[in-house]
């Protein structure tokens, strides 16, 4: 296996260096993710049966491990975060092809777990990647690029689910196992195809939790408590109170994508030039609004064209968040980056945890409600994220540091 130093990697083919990686793995993830999250809604309720309490609980299972995401730490110790990464897309993939295969309750819960496991140690792995690899001159307009990238390769599984599924009666069973193996044999050429790449910054292989970083964990915390709710609870809405079907609501999903695909390099460039602190408090009103008028969905009955608005604006919004990793990547050790991105990742699903399932039994009784909780955790990020200072670095991590001396640890 070839070791190539980050700094030599210039010489090699462009299609073979750390960047064009990135993007195949940002590429790659999406197709196994999105087949799984694009007929999750219709398998569960036509075949499974499931009610807003059963979901509720398979969303849990399917974010613990994100919750232990922290145990990457402990994987690096004999595995490189490169080869981790492209071993849990093989995971996530094969997962995703069985899925179809184990219709009951037990069955969807232990692939769930499984290909939960994929996703999860891979984006662990991959942002860390991300923030070693990409310069910060050019992080915030890379990453949107990423983004962008990785809402191309959906959008094709959408736009075939979309044009097939009736035309060539497709099944559960072709879809999920088509979208899981390319997937895995897309991580499996990356394995053979490209070098290892060593870091210039070696990273540390225990667990970092630093004073000054608080500010960045919260971010993490209130990020994955109000994502889980839309993640959990916006497209079943779609499915159990419009009545969407599984090419609708690919319609659906396929009109967010490529509003993402135009507006994510967009917004990469927007918070190089005003800042993670501007962005982040224009994302957070923004969903503090598309929340409340969720919930006035239930309450008013406003009507499935408001919904499918609102669908694809969260999304849009969604796309800023990628201001808490240049934050991050501004006030970090560098040493500090992968051990910060396993322990961020389990603070970020603290609330995934129990959360999808409590508020399950919240939705049998008043949907609305769950999109109102969701409207307060915006707005508490939005007043954390007023803490963030205009030009943040390590020593300037939060708006007090002028005032008090931050320690190092």
């Amino acid at each position: 296996m070839r070791f190539v130093k980050l700094s030599d990697a210039q010489t090699l083919p462009f299609w073979r260096q750390p960047v064009a990686l990135l993007f195949l793995m940002a590429a790659s993830m999406p197709i196994a993710f999105s087949t799984w999250s694009a007929l999750l809604n219709n398998f569960v309720i036509e075949v499974a049966q499931f009610d807003g309490g059963d979901i509720g609980w398979l969303h849990t299972v399917r974010e613990i491990p994100g919750f232990l995401a922290i145990g990457v730490i402990a994987i690096l110790l004999f595995m490189r975060e490169q080869v981790l990464g492209l071993v849990s897309l093989i995971l996530l993939g094969v997962a995703t092809a069985l899925t179809a295969y184990f219709p009951t309750m037990g069955g969807i819960l232990v692939l769930t777990m499984l290909s939960s496991i994929g996703f999860h140690y891979y984006e662990t792995v991959n942002q860390s990647l991300q923030l070693q690899w990409i310069d910060k001159a050019r992080a915030p307009q890379t990453l949107g690029w990423l983004i962008s990238a990785g809402s191309f390769a959906t959008l094709l599984v959408y736009v075939a689910l979309w044009q097939l599924w009736e035309a060539l009666s497709l099944s559960y069973t072709g879809a999920y196992m088509t979208g899981g193996l390319i997937t895995a044999m897309l991580a499996v050429f990356a394995f053979f195809a490209y070098p290892q790449f060593e870091s210039p910054n070696p990273q540390r292989k225990q667990m970092v939790l630093r004073k000054r970083y608080w500010l960045y964990y919260a971010l993490q915390f209130m990020s994955g408590a109000r994502r889980q709710i839309f993640v959990v609870f916006a497209a079943f809405m779609m499915v159990e109170k419009f009545g969407y079907a599984v090419d609708e609501i690919t319609l659906l999903m396929m009109i967010t994508l490529i509003a993402n695909m135009v507006f994510a390099p967009v917004i990469g460039k927007v918070v190089g030039v005003f800042g993670e602190r501007r962005a982040l408090v224009f994302e957070y009103t923004g969903l503090f609004v598309v929340f409340v008028c969720y919930s006035g969905l239930y309450y008013l009955d406003w009507g499935v064209v408001l919904a499918a608005t609102l669908y694809v604006v969260n999304h849009i919004f969604f796309s800023l968040a990628l201001a808490i990793k240049t934050y991050f990547q501004k006030i970090a050790d560098p040493q500090d980056i992968a051990p910060t991105a396993a322990v961020a990742f389990t603070i970020n699903h603290i609330a995934a945890v129990f959360l999808p399932a409590l508020l399950g039994y919240v939705w049998l009784t008043s949907p609305g409600m769950v999109f109102f909780l969701a409207a307060g955790m915006a707005a508490v990020s939005l007043m954390l994220s007023l803490l963030i200072p205009r030009h943040p670095e390590a020593g300037n991590e939060t708006v007090f540091s002028r005032y008090v001396a931050t320690p190092a640890e």
